[in-house]
This record gives C-alpha cells, sequence and structure tokens, in this order.
C-alpha cells in the first residue's frame, strides 16, 4: 500500500465541481493529477485544466483509472455506474478508490432523497462493481466548498470515513490530512449507510439556512 506523504498518481473519475475542488486542492499538495471524462476537451474541465496549468491533465475515464494510483469517484450518482463501466474495473484493481458520492435523487420542487432509501449504501454498491478495488468512503459529508483547507471558528472539523481494507484507510487518511482535516474511522464499507445519511443532515441543514458554512466535528470529553 501506498505510504502517507509520499507523491501519488491521483485519478479524478468525475468533472463536476466536487472533482474539480478536490483536483486542485492535491495537486497544489504535489500530487500528479489527471481528471477522467466522458469528454475531456469539453470546456468545463479545459477551462479547469488551464486554470491549473502544469499542474494536472485531463483524460478519458479509462486513461485515468489506468494511470493513478488512488482513484476519487466524484460522480453524481445517476451516473456512476457508466463512469465505472468506462473506466473498466480491471483499471482499478488493487488500487485505492476514494468514494464521494452520495446517491441522490432529484426532484423538481423536493428536497433531494436518497435512492438506496435504508437498503445498502453507494459504498457498498460500489465495492461490488469494484471487487478487487479498496473503496473507501470519504468527502461525502460536506459541501465542496469546504473539502479543501476546511476553516471554521471550532477549529478543524472531522471528516468520517470507512472502509474494508486497513492499509487503503491509512492511505486515504494520510490525504485528507494534507487537505486540513482531522479524520474518524467509522469501521468497515458497510458504515456508509450511515455517511451517506449524515450526508442527508448536512443538506437538510442548507436547505434550512440557505448557507452551506458548516461541517460536522465529534466532540469528545
Amino acid at each position: 500500500m501506498l505510504n502517507t506523504g509520499e507523491e501519488m498518481k491521483i485519478g479524478i473519475l468525475g468533472s463536476g465541481d466536487v472533482g474539480q475542488v478536490l483536483g486542485t486542492g492535491f495537486a497544489n499538495r504535489g500530487h500528479e493529477v489527471m481528471m477522467g471524462s466522458r469528454d475531456p476537451k469539453q470546456d468545463r474541465v479545459a477551462n479547469w485544466v488551464k486554470k491549473n496549468q502544469g499542474l494536472v491533465t485531463a483524460k478519458s475515464f479509462s486513461e485515468t483509472a489506468a494511470f493513478c494510483d488512488v482513484a476519487i469517484l466524484a460522480t453524481l450518482w445517476a451516473g456512476t455506474a457508466n463512469a465505472i463501466e468506462l473506466a473498466e474495473p480491471g483499471n482499478l484493481a488493487g488500487k485505492v478508490l476514494i468514494d464521494a458520492t452520495n446517491p441522490l435523487i432529484f426532484s423538481e420542487g423536493k428536497a433531494p432523497s436518497l435512492a438506496t432509501n435504508g437498503d445498502g449504501s453507494a459504498g457498498e454498491q460500489i465495492q461490488s462493481w469494484l471487487p478487487e478495488s479498496h473503496v473507501v468512503k470519504a468527502f461525502n459529508i460536506v459541501g465542496n466548498p469546504h473539502m479543501v483547507d476546511p476553516d471554521f471558528p471550532g477549529g478543524p472539523p472531522d471528516m468520517f470515513i470507512c472502509g474494508n481494507d486497513e492499509p487503503a484507510k491509512v492511505t486515504v487518511t494520510g490525504l485528507i490530512e494534507e487537505l486540513g482535516w482531522l479524520v474518524i474511522d467509522q469501521g468497515g464499507i458497510e458504515s456508509s449507510a450511515y455517511l451517506e445519511s449524515l450526508a442527508m443532515l448536512w443538506i437538510g441543514q442548507y436547505i434550512a439556512t440557505g448557507s452551506g458554512d458548516h461541517a460536522f466535528k465529534l466532540l469528545r470529553k
């Protein structure tokens, strides 16, 4: 397994805000970052590459999956299965995959809801789609503006993670700490259900206040 603190090849599977924020954050910390997209030449991706000139590249999903040491899955849930198919699971075999997804259903005029509806979790589903990869759930419990260098009056917030492979969680913990977080390990990948429910609590607070300036912290005595 990769050692904490060493330069890594990080592949971002997904070209939305989450992928762009995390990709830039890791590139600025000296990691080699490639973004995978269905269309690497689309304006959104090309503009991100230009903005981070010399630090990042963009290729197809399969090229990115083959390139990386650690992959970050940062897709909308509706496109996640297809993204994994395009990445080709064999390219991710034996690798750490950080699952930053939330299995959200969006309906007009309604708040988002969980597609899993208490039946398993996205993290478990992704691990079943990638049985030879080491899936670690992370980054799904906060809005993307605070994913890198979170700055809150109460100090660094906590990032809860879960996954079945202990060395993979050590690698992911090191990466998350580089971005300014404290990390709490919640156990096996089945705990993804709790983290995805926690994301719903974050979303509910966002809807209630109109602000995404909040994160979670476990207080100890």
